[in-house]
């Protein structure tokens, strides 16, 4: 038995989401249903414990995303980091384009603040968020729950709105087993986009969110359409681009990469079972091996709580 813990022991449980959804890049994200947790609790000396085959290879020290975020709220306060024992698990995949590092921000963010006993607003957590995880689309919807359209502003506000989802709403996503790092994802961007791309993507992104906003979910098939980055992003993927463009045919709503990639999401009510089907077969003709999973919206977004009785750690 090791001593016992001195404070709270605290739990976050965070969701993973997907990003852009087509234009709304890095402002528009969507919650799922699997999760980061994170435990914290104080000890004797300083601890990081990943737990789980989706973990392997982060780093069992402080300089693990959760620990770092964990940091930035006792350094936002003002106070000195206490020796913590810090235990993360996750059914995330790592680099597919699933949020699994905002989850990790959002779940050392959230759990140290919960062992503070909440002094910062969740408001406040979402523009620390986005400070860390460089935007704001991903770390919205992980904090709330649901569609969040946020923006980061140049003073550093992260203003955002919480749009309604239905939860028979179906999400099936190809994850290849093959990684894609976002900072590779970024490289191909072009450094500027056309007067017209630049017009087609704002009325693109306001159709999407209109839609979503007002349940118009069978507009997503157009609503998904983009310049700005999937053109470039989608050809790093074998048979992305033609699963985003074919799979409205086989009973999707609409398609799109999901954040970065590599995983391509496509939304549904009553055909999911046909959109799973289809991708599995795109991604058997392309020799992309992977996963077709479904999820549903997440719609609580992180939540945390506290065990006073601390037990043995």
């Amino acid at each position: 038995m090791g001593a016992a813990a001195r404070g709270p022991v605290v739990t976050a449980r965070v969701p993973a989401s997907t990003a852009n959804l087509g234009p709304g890049f890095d402002a528009v994200g969507l919650a799922l249903d699997r999760y980061v947790t994170v435990t914290l609790a104080g000890a004797a000396r300083t601890s990081v414990i990943p737990r789980g085959s989706l973990l392997a290879g982060t780093p069992a020290s402080e300089e693990n995303l959760v620990y770092r975020a964990v940091r930035c709220v006792f350094d936002r306060l003002g106070r000195a980091v206490p020796p913590l024992r810090v235990e993360v698990e996750s059914d995330i995949p790592l680099a597919r384009g699933l949020g699994s590092s905002a989850a990790a921000i959002v779940g050392g963010l959230v759990a140290a603040n919960a062992y503070l006993g909440e002094p910062l607003a969740r408001e406040e957590l979402l523009v620390m968020a986005a400070e860390l995880e460089g935007h704001p689309d991903n770390v919205g919807a992980a904090l709330f729950g649901g569609v969040v359209v946020a923006v980061r502003q140049e003073d550093g506000r992260v203003p955002y709105l919480r749009l309604p989802v239905p939860e028979d709403l179906v999400v099936v996503a190809a994850v290849p087993d093959v990684p894609l790092e976002t900072a590779k994802a970024r490289r191909v961007l072009p450094e500027a986009v056309t007067r017209r791309d630049a017009v087609y993507a704002l009325g693109q992104t306001g159709l999407l969110v209109a839609a979503i906003a007002t349940g118009r979910w069978d507009r997503l098939a157009d609503a998904m359409r983009d310049r700005l980055h999937q053109p470039y992003r989608l050809p790093l993927i074998p048979g992305a681009e033609r699963m985003v463009r074919e799979a409205p045919a086989h009973g999707a709503l609409g398609a799109a990469l999901s954040g970065a990639g590599p995983t391509v999401v496509a939304f549904a009510f009553d055909g999911a079972e046909r959109v799973a089907a289809f991708f599995r077969r795109v991604m058997a003709e392309s020799g992309l091996p992977g996963t077709v999973w479904t999820f549903r919206p997440d719609t609580q977004g992180a939540r945390a709580w506290r065990n006073e009785k601390a037990g043995e750690r």
